[in-house]
């Protein structure tokens, strides 16, 4: 659901980019990091791990679409909302910066759709469900609701913004009604793999969801550092070799526009978006996940490893930088 810079208009662009750039800058007043280096390590590897499976489409069956996990649901059940959220900025500008996916302008706009929902309603349905014990049952129903609601949200929020824009001359009825029930079916499909994941973890280590806190369950079959490892080589393999096995279909909003418009490519004009075509462009080492004018399949692994390794050290570093900065204003 990687907004296109043909979709947005500059003002909306701007509107976006506010509110997206105000939850951030509350989220690192929010978020508590002193004295938790565990949860900086958690970003890390789960920033890296949700980029990786972001590389991976699969299809929806009867439908000529794929989807691909958004990955801000999953972030939130373990991180809580606000680490969820820097994390999703963190995979998102990565995305759009080296590889190209999702328009420069749209960033703000994308980070909104496939990043608050998930964060913060993700946040309101998981606490609901866990808030008197946690079972596996409940991280099935919380996951496949959270993920179905918020990914609704998302996708109709890319409606809205698109109307709002004027700059398309998509009809808002034929868009809504493409793009609701496709990414209701992609939602589904989240849900289950975000819910198969977090029975994992429960399984080996259940005060990492957040929410449990420690001496809350038995279920400590793995130390930290050990799950951290799982996790880590659970990544490379993802980025590496299961993101050659990527269905090639046009993604939900792809194919929305395709069955509206009969293509996925639609034009852009002006200065504005030129420029910043030109910008990302210059950034795009590995554009479209692949190596520069070049058809080699190694040039997605390479982009799967290397992604998750950047959105990894990224991740780390800021939050050892907000730690430092919030340890000086309060020291």
């Amino acid at each position: 659901m990687h907004m296109a810079d043909a979709l947005i208009s500059p003002p909306i662009a701007g509107v976006m980019y506010a509110c997206s750039s105000i939850v951030g800058a509350y989220c690192i007043k929010k978020i508590e990091l002193q004295e938790d280096s565990r949860k900086i390590a958690m970003m890390g590897i789960m920033g890296a791990f949700v980029f990786a499976t972001q590389m991976i489409n699969f299809s929806i069956p009867a439908t000529g679409s794929s989807g691909h996990l958004s990955g801000s649901v999953l972030l939130m059940a373990l991180l809580g909302p606000y680490a969820a959220f820097l994390t999703m900025i963190s995979v998102l500008l990565i995305q759009c910066l080296l590889f190209a996916d999702g328009g420069l302008l749209a960033l703000g706009a994308n980070i909104w759709n496939m990043g608050f929902y998930g964060c913060f309603i993700g946040a309101l349905i998981w606490r609901f469900f866990i808030s008197k014990g946690i079972s596996k049952g409940k991280i099935i129903f919380a996951s496949i609701l959270a993920s179905v609601i918020t990914l609704q949200l998302g996708a109709f929020s890319v409606v809205l913004e698109t109307l709002a824009s004027g700059i398309t001359s998509l009809p808002f009825s034929l868009f809504l009604a493409a793009m609701q029930p496709i990414h209701l079916a992609i939602g589904f499909v989240e849900g289950l793999i975000t819910a198969a994941v977090l029975c994992f973890i429960y399984e080996m280590r259940t005060n990492v969801l957040w929410g449990v806190e420690d001496g809350v369950s038995n279920h400590q079959k793995f130390t930290f550092s050990k799950l951290f490892a799982l996790l880590s080589i659970i990544t490379l393999v993802v980025a590496g070799l299961l993101s050659l096995v990527a269905s090639e279909l046009p993604d939900g909003l792809e194919w929305s526009l395709e069955r509206v418009t009969g293509t996925s490519e639609l034009p852009i004009e002006g200065g504005i978006y030129e420029s910043a075509l030109a910008l990302q462009t210059s950034t795009a080492l590995l554009p479209d996940y692949a190596f520069m004018d070049s058809e080699n399949i190694l040039g997605t692994s390479f982009s799967g490893v290397v992604g998750s390794l950047v959105v990894l050290l990224i991740c780390v570093l800021g939050c050892y930088l907000f730690r430092a900065l919030k340890n000086r204003h309060y020291g």
